[in-house]
């Protein structure tokens, strides 16, 4: 598949668009003529000739007039007397005009050895002519050469100067901000109406109460008076929040591209500069313009880089710049001035960090939460990003949306350009179903390494430990569906179990604790089999620590610790203490996690001892096939309980197409 772009009449005008006048073009043209200068022959017409010329044919002839020594040179001028001057016509014959050589003098210039001896040779040819030939000796002085040697290092500096300073101002162009007297100045980029902005609703898959928040926003601006008429107020801000990937710029760069206003953009780290001063200077000079241009909508990506909560940091009592610059935000925002027809739009993912002054009604009104996909929308995100590849007909965006739960707009676009780079290194013309489902493994489990070196022992160990998962998942009610397990190696895990959740927004403490007896199963099995444990366990022992220690300081889920909660969600706690829990509250928690965890495991084990045979089976199916898949599990134990979740769905579609569908859960066993 070509990445290269059509040969489009856009196209032909980026290749023929010339460059911006620069006002420093006319500083280089004056050092180039400066230089040519210096080089020009100032030498009133006089030709210069070679030294033998000189000695064998010039001087001894009798008709030279007068020499002149330029003795700081190393150069000779001669004259000659002007009713002689035809017999050289021929030495003129370079520079002859129609009116013959040149009757003023000097007609020659050489260049002479020394001075000595050209007085040497003088003497002679006077005794041989016996006639006397004039001799003038000068020291010249270039008074405009010596000025310019003498401005050169200067000048240099200059330009050193003003390179660096132009550097330090990051935006180029003579006059504007790369000017180091407009480091001050807002480096917000501006779209309007004339713009090319290509995106707009229509092109933003899902996100459906988002878009109808914007979509109001935007007809604020466009119909003031339906909302004003009643009363209403335009919104003053607000906030995009939610996970990377989400679509919160895209978003942004819709409302741009819908609304018929201008449109300022700008990150949060580009008001932060190593001069003090210059964030809260940038700040009031975007809302300058933005007033200027009202109504408009400024737009902020990831205003966490000068929004974070101030106090947090005081850095022994020094002057920061983020606070500063924070300050100035607030009170353009919402202060004693008015910003009538200015709207902020901001986004972040760390909304927790903000400041709570910044969060304020009046400043952002609303808080949009841009959320991961659901089914419908990961389908609707597919349709999007499928429309410019060669598909194949077995390639359905219902299916694909299936097998990436999880998965955020970003995810599903890596999963189609991934999918369309596979079937390109296999030499296809279409794009497959494999391909995609392909792309998936990669993208969560890691690059296959086949050719990776392990032992017979390491790899029944992986084999075992890999089949123990899958064992105790398909057999326990609560815990995720299985639908492919393997011991070939991708990224750093050795082996790995690949799941298909649910989605649901709740969970139970069955359901936890399911899941967590079937992340044991795999140190379980080796421990069954081997008498002995490894070290590929890691990741799952660290897992279930984890869920564990939520189970008991998170949700209440412990009886003896209660029905309480240590988690600070907003990340903003008034108090100093780091924990709010004395000691032996703490050891009781050990202990509730202790038994939690060793409870599952005893619970694994015992899960792992009755279906002994079906598990070796299975591990020796493993070692065989290296990817066993969920119907080979349904031959050895038989349907799995409430598999209707999703399996049944899916059932027949992964029965058809025998390739891995999507891993939620990578040991990461590093055995």
């Amino acid at each position: 598949m070509s990445n290269e772009k059509p040969n489009t009449p856009g196209n032909d005008k980026e290749k023929t668009k010339l460059p911006k006048f620069n006002f420093y073009w006319i500083y280089g043209l004056i050092a180039i003529a400066l230089l040519l200068l210096l080089q020009l022959d100032f030498g009133q017409g006089a030709h210069e000739v070679d030294y033998s010329t000189f000695v064998d044919r010039i001087l001894p002839s009798g008709d030279v007039k007068q020499v002149v020594i330029v003795q700081n040179e190393g150069m000779a001028e001669v004259t000659i007397e002007e009713d002689k001057l035809d017999e050289f016509k021929d030495l003129f014959k370079e520079t002859l005009t129609n009116s013959g050589p040149p009757t003023v003098g000097p007609h020659f210039r050489v260049n002479i050895a020394s001075v000595d001896k050209f007085e040497e040779l003088r003497v002679a040819t006077e005794k041989e002519l016996g006639k006397s030939i004039p001799v003038k000796y000068e020291i010249r002085k270039d008074y405009f050469g010596g000025f310019l040697s003498m401005m050169w290092p200067l000048l240099l500096l200059i330009a050193i100067w003003v390179f660096i300073f132009r550097r330090m101002g990051a935006q180029g162009g003579a006059g504007g901000a790369g000017n180091i007297f407009n480091v001050g100045k807002s480096k917000a980029k501006v779209f309007d109406k004339e713009s090319d902005i290509n995106v707009n609703f229509k092109d933003v898959a899902g996100l459906v109460e988002a878009k109808t928040e914007l979509e109001e926003i935007v007809e604020f601006l466009k119909k003031p008076e339906k909302y004003t008429e009643l009363g209403g107020k335009i919104p003053k801000g607000a906030l995009l929040v939610g996970p990377p990937g989400t679509g919160k710029t895209l978003l942004a760069k819709a409302v741009a591209g819908e609304a018929n206003v201008p449109f300022f953009s700008m990150s949060g780290s580009d008001f932060v500069e190593m001069f003090v001063g210059v964030g809260a200077s940038r700040v009031r000079d975007l809302f300058k313009k933005a007033k200027e241009k009202s109504p408009c909508i400024v737009f902020i990506d990831e205003i966490d880089a000068i929004g974070r909560a101030r106090g947090k940091s005081p850095n022994m009592g020094a002057n920061d710049e983020r606070e500063n610059t924070l300050n100035q935000l607030l009170t353009e925002m919402d202060g004693f001035g008015t910003n009538s027809g200015v709207i902020i739009l901001a986004a972040t993912n760390r909304a927790d960090i903000l400041d709570r002054a910044l969060m304020r009604a009046g400043r952002f009104d609303r808080q949009i939460h841009v959320e991961l996909p659901d089914l419908k929308e990961r389908k609707a995100i597919f349709e999007v990003h499928l429309r410019p590849l060669r598909l194949s007909d077995d390639v359905e965006s219902d299916f694909l949306a299936k097998q990436t739960p999880g998965f955020s707009g970003a995810d599903i676009a890596n999963v189609c350009n991934e999918a369309a780079l596979i079937a390109a290194r296999n030499n296809k013309k279409i794009v497959e179903k494999e391909d995609f489902l392909s792309a998936v493994d990669r993208i969560v489990g890691g690059l296959e390494k086949k050719n990776k070196i392990i032992s017979k022992d390491e790899k029944k160990a992986i084999a075992y430990h890999e089949a123990g998962h899958a064992t105790i998942s398909w057999l326990l009610e609560h815990a995720h569906p299985l639908v492919k397990v393997t011991i070939v190696p991708r990224g750093k895990a050795l082996g790995a179990a690949w799941y298909l959740p649910e989605e649901r927004q709740l969970t139970t403490t069955e359901q936890i604790l399911d899941e967590m007896c079937s992340t044991l199963g795999g140190r379980a099995a080796e421990e069954i089999m081997f008498g002995k444990i490894s070290t590929g366990a890691l990741s799952d022992l660290e897992k279930v620590t984890k869920q564990a220690y939520a189970m008991v300081s998170y949700y209440g889920m412990s009886d003896k610790v209660g029905n309480i909660s240590y988690f600070d969600s907003s990340g903003q706690s008034d108090y100093s203490f780091s924990k709010p829990y004395s000691e032996k509250t703490a050891e009781l928690m050990d202990e509730e996690v202790g038994r939690i965890i060793e409870e599952q495991y005893k619970r694994a084990k015992e899960i792992l001892v009755t279906n002994h045979e079906k598990h070796s089976k299975l591990a020796e199916l493993l070692l065989e096939r290296e990817v066993i898949f969920s119907e080979d599990l349904e031959k050895i134990f038989g349907k799995r309980k409430l598999s209707e979740h999703v399996i049944e769905e899916d059932d027949e579609e992964i029965k058809d197409d025998q390739e891995p569908e999507e891993e939620t859960s990578s040991n990461g066993d590093e055995k």
